[in-house]
């Protein structure tokens, strides 16, 4: 399921069976690096559907987490952590967040979800055939620690 009405509809109906939350986190800033953090928002898109899509049913995509790169990482956690509180509210059991910046990995002990932190290629084609074939490895890997929480 993703944050949009015809799937919210459904959960309604199907609660008790969606018991997990993926929050995709993707920093933003205008710089001479925009493009590659424009290529890992592609990227950490694609894995987050590619994951939702396999374990549908079970699992609710959120709208990605967006924060300025420059930003201070306490205030984030904090920002990110009351997402998370207001999301607990429902009957959500496991609640991960997906990203590929590295530097919330120093603070993964304060988050009040599981980090799936991604290592990623910083361009390339992402409909070439070896580019989809390292996807496919990192989601399924991906999926099989999911479902070792569950």
């Amino acid at each position: 399921m993703r944050w949009r009405s015809s799937d919210l509809n459904q959960y309604e109906n199907a609660k008790q069976y969606v018991d997990t939350i993926i929050i995709p986190c993707m920093p933003f800033h205008m710089d001479a690096n925009s493009e590659k953090l424009a290529f890992q928002n592609e990227l950490l898109t694609i894995f987050a559907s590619e994951i939702e899509k396999v374990l549908a049913g079970r699992v609710m995509l959120m709208p990605t987490y967006s924060y300025l790169k420059s930003a201070e990482k306490e205030a984030e956690i904090r920002r990110i952590n009351a997402w998370i509180t207001d999301i607990k509210k429902q009957p959500f059991t496991s609640i991960f967040l997906l990203t590929l910046d590295a530097a919330w990995k120093k603070n993964e002990q304060a988050l009040d979800g599981h980090l799936l932190w991604l290592p990623s290629v910083q361009s390339g084609n992402l409909q070439s055939n070896e580019m989809k074939a390292v996807i496919r490895d990192q989601v399924n890997q991906i999926i099989e620690l999911i479902r070792s929480y569950w």
